[in-house]
């Protein structure tokens, strides 16, 4: 089997990446013959090689951002329609160019992510292309995949209802973590919040920011996150607003030390508005991290009884300090965490799923 529309294994970049690695990676452990596109820089000839028991298809291209991704999925399933391997694909933003699986009688399935066309930060211009291409991946794809049963809901609008499934997006559990890693940011175990998004307004990043700072802690707020208070308007206002007990480290990528930062924190911020299940909330109910969530069906359904919720920034700032002030709550949200974690966000769960689908399509493909 192929998978397509991330930028490659090993996952440097985001959640679409990771999810690609642990598939990838359970479905090899399990037999499979496994190919990964992955995105090359400049020009020069598509290179094949091996990692990890994983084959890797690496195709480069010349062209910056969202065309240069355009320009390399649609190599990439050019490149794929030489075979009758069933394809996985992640994402719709080149939903169009699916139309070539279809002509070859390729099985594809596709992860269609979030509601992605209705994130403002898109712009008019960009959120309609997005709009259009999700059309075209429910018409073309042999199935979809949504990460969260409202998403599924309303792909029901696009698709017919048989040939959608849920399947959530997966996190490592954090069993452990050192310390001097923390230490080393001159933060102490236990003594601080994490909130790790990134800073755009449907995240709630400028209305928590402003509730943690309404009073006095005693902890600190760790923000992870890419913030230009020069070029952005959001970003200054969110600076401008936070007390001297919000901790700006910038953006982290070594997957250690996130893990570290959310395994010692005492609590999670999360005020994503839209999309489906958001990896940063999954994997800090992984570390066992008591949750303080936006109110809204998608992370209750995610987070359920590991998180109290708020809708407005005083709601907000009454459950910071009501956290904060209650160990019982945090013991009992931390388990209740791991538990709707354990049940329902492991990558074993998500990736023997994943198996279970790709499955029923290989009787219409070549054998793996």
């Amino acid at each position: 089997m192929r998978i397509l529309g991330t930028h490659g294994v090993p996952a440097n970049y985001g959640g679409f990446e990771t999810a690609a690695e642990n598939i990838a990676r359970f479905l090899a452990h399990n037999g499979w013959r496994v190919i990964v596109y992955c995105q090359g820089e400049g020009s020069g000839p598509v290179v094949e090689d091996l990692w990890q028991g994983i084959e890797r298809v690496t195709i480069p291209v010349d062209l910056p951002g969202w065309r240069g991704t355009s320009k390399f999925d649609w190599l990439c399933i050019a490149h794929a329609c030489r075979f009758q391997d069933v394809c996985l694909t992640f994402g719709y933003n080149t939903g169009i160019f699916n139309f070539r699986q279809r002509l070859h009688g390729i099985p594809n399935i596709i992860n269609m992510d979030g509601i992605e066309w209705s994130r403002r930060r898109w712009g008019l211009f960009r959120q309609g292309i997005l709009y259009i291409n999700e059309r075209f991946s429910a018409l073309f794809g042999n199935h979809l995949i949504a990460d969260h049963p409202e998403i599924e809901a309303y792909l029901a609008t696009r698709a017919p209802r048989q040939k959608i499934s849920t399947i959530t997006y997966g996190a490592d559990p954090v069993i452990d973590a050192p310390k001097s890693i923390v230490e080393s940011l001159k933060l102490e175990p236990g003594r601080y919040l994490t909130l790790i998004a990134r800073p755009i307004p449907e995240n709630s990043i400028l209305e928590l920011v402003q509730a943690f700072s309404a009073r006095r802690r005693d902890h600190k707020l760790v923000m992870l996150g890419h913030f230009e208070p020069n070029l952005d308007n959001y970003h200054r206002r969110v600076m401008s607003i936070a007390s001297d007990e919000v901790y700006f480290v910038g953006p982290i990528y070594d997957k250690a030390t996130v893990q570290a930062l959310r395994f010692h924190s005492c609590a999670y911020l999360h005020g994503h508005t839209v999309g489906g299940t958001n990896p940063s909330l999954v994997e800090a109910m992984a570390a066992g991290n008591p949750v303080i969530a936006r109110e809204n069906k998608y992370n209750r359904w995610v987070a359920g009884d590991g998180a109290v919720y708020f809708d407005t920034i005083e709601a907000a700032d009454e459950q910071i300090s009501r956290l904060l002030s209650d160990r019982d709550l945090q013991q009992r949200l931390r388990a209740a965490g791991l538990r709707r974690f354990n049940e329902e966000f492991t990558w074993e769960r998500v990736a023997t799923q994943y198996e279970q689908l790709l499955s029923e399509f290989l009787a219409s493909s070549r054998p793996v």
